[in-house]
């Protein structure tokens, strides 16, 4: 008679959960505590600003008005746009063209140069790229009187190229290229050699479309100082159709009837496209800075 062997059965184990130690569990609660309070507090001037943006006069100037008002006045955005007195939509209308220009310009002329400091051998390279480190060292304020002087002299003031050829070049941003060009990839140069490409063709057909990260970054940056620049379209944009937003804010201070909840809100409005830019591409400008790097 035949007889079955008996075999032990493999005793099945349930995979065990990661034990957190108390620890870290203490660790991670202080954390995520700290954040939300940090959160809090850099969220709580923008939403002040937008409460009282969308309050009454008589509200705002209130002592008891609540911190979660009952009811919003959006028709306070309709007679902010509609104010006679106040040139806000020309001030939106002129920072947004002359962040545009300066961006693109600025983008343009600082990439072809940091592009020839790092990858076109020429005697005098290393003596350019020190004096353009050279200007970052030199406060803007030694450099606005002659700057003035020759806007002045070219009959700029008060013109769209008085705002916006000032700002184009940018040591800076000539050297974060520059820096960048140092690392990129020698195959790609050579295999666009091999098809004929020169300097120029490289440049174009190669390195710019190689280079999305460090030109959205730095696109991103030199977009937000354009639009937040104050002094100068203060000096050059003298005539209230050259006023930027940051002119425009201003003068709503200086103003003798300013209207409070008007005030608020265009500060708000004029915050809103740098927020909403920074939310979507802030993910471009922390990998852009990554790739430039700090080869020498």
């Amino acid at each position: 008679m035949a007889t079955l062997a008996s075999y032990p059965r493999k005793r099945t184990t349930q995979p065990t959960q990661p034990h957190l130690s108390s620890s870290k569990v203490v660790s991670a609660i202080v954390r995520y505590t700290i954040l939300v309070i940090l959160a809090f507090l850099f969220i709580l001037p923008f939403y002040i600003m937008l409460r009282n943006g969308l309050m009454t006069e008589a509200q705002v100037t209130s002592p008891t008005s609540p911190l979660i008002p009952t009811e919003l006045h959006f028709e306070n955005i309709t007679e902010l746009f509609s104010d006679p007195e106040v040139p806000f939509v020309d001030g939106l209308i002129n920072s947004t063209i002359i962040s545009v220009l300066q961006t693109i310009g600025q983008i343009l002329i600082c990439m072809m140069a940091g592009y020839g400091l790092a990858r076109i051998p020429y005697r005098w390279s290393d003596g350019i790229f020190y004096s353009i480190l050279v200007t970052l060292m030199i406060p803007f304020a030694v450099i606005f009187v002659p700057v003035y002087v020759i806007v002045s002299y070219l009959h700029w003031v008060n013109t769209l190229q008085g705002l916006v050829v000032p700002g184009i070049f940018s040591g800076f941003t000539t050297f974060l290229f520059r820096q960048f060009f140092l690392s990129f990839p020698h195959e790609l140069e050579e295999a666009g050699r091999v098809d004929g490409l020169g300097y120029w063709g490289i440049f174009w057909r190669i390195v710019i479309p190689n280079s999305t990260g460090i030109i959205a970054a730095l696109s991103v940056i030199t977009f937000i100082a354009g639009w937040n620049a104050f002094l100068w379209p203060l000096v050059i944009g003298q005539d209230p159709s050259a006023w930027t937003i940051q002119i425009v804010i201003s003068n709503f201070l200086n103003s003798q009837n300013v209207n409070l909840h008007e005030l608020f809100l265009s500060t708000v409005i004029a915050i809103l496209p740098l927020v909403v830019i920074f939310f979507f591409l802030q993910r471009f400008i922390v990998e852009g800075y990554k790739q430039s790097g700090l080869k020498g």
